[in-house]
């Protein structure tokens, strides 16, 4: 029998959402920014905006062709973080999809990286080795607190929504995390979960 800390041992998939969900939910990390051509890690809304930290040319061009594949109608509910690189993906899923429009959201937000925030992005893995040993690096967002704030939104949309596609644009950490949550696991082991690519879009299925 699987152990209270094993990864693969069974949980309430999503904190404060009722089981089974009403609408289907589809993720999409965001297209290649400059940030990531940079090689910086730019995780607070200050930094982003201080920054042109968008979209570049290649990662426009995998926004598009990811939307044009997922196969989502244009009734598809786009909700996105409010961080310039998730913005402009969302809008280009829209206007691909031919959906109505694009909601954002704070809770899609990016993982707060703390004092890594503009710091390289050799610093990630720092923060996930001390994720998997149940440590806090001082100041970065705790798997659990970014869990907690998607599933709330999750919640909301459950509360609003019923039979509806919802698409989710926002970040490698926090998506990750999401993740974690609707496979009933640890959101500290989100790492060992498959690894959203940038623009890659991917249903995600309830645990159970």
């Amino acid at each position: 029998m699987p152990g209270p800390h094993d990864v693969t041992a069974p949980r309430p998939a999503l904190p404060g959402v009722a089981s089974p969900l009403s609408n289907r939910y589809s993720v999409m990390r965001h297209g290649q920014s400059k940030a990531n051509v940079a090689g910086v890690i730019v995780s607070s809304v200050a930094a982003d905006l201080a920054g042109d930290y968008g979209l570049s040319a290649l990662g426009r061009r995998q926004a598009r062709q990811a939307a044009q594949g997922c196969g989502l109608p244009a009734d598809t509910v786009i909700v996105c973080s409010d961080f310039a690189r998730a913005r402009q993906t969302a809008d280009i899923a829209r206007a691909c999809l031919g959906a109505a429009g694009v909601t954002v959201a704070a809770q899609l937000r990016e993982r707060f990286f703390g004092a890594f925030d503009g710091a390289p992005v050799a610093n990630y893995q720092a923060v996930w080795d001390a994720d998997e040993a149940g440590a806090a690096e001082p100041g970065v967002e705790a798997p659990a607190d970014v869990l907690r704030r998607t599933a709330a939104l999750v919640a909301g949309l459950e509360a609003r929504y019923r039979g509806r596609d919802v698409l989710l644009v926002s970040h490698g950490d926090t998506l990750q995390i999401l993740q974690a949550g609707f496979a009933g696991l640890d959101p500290r082991f989100h790492r060992r979960l498959p690894h959203l690519e940038t623009a890659e879009v991917r249903r995600l299925h309830p645990a159970g």
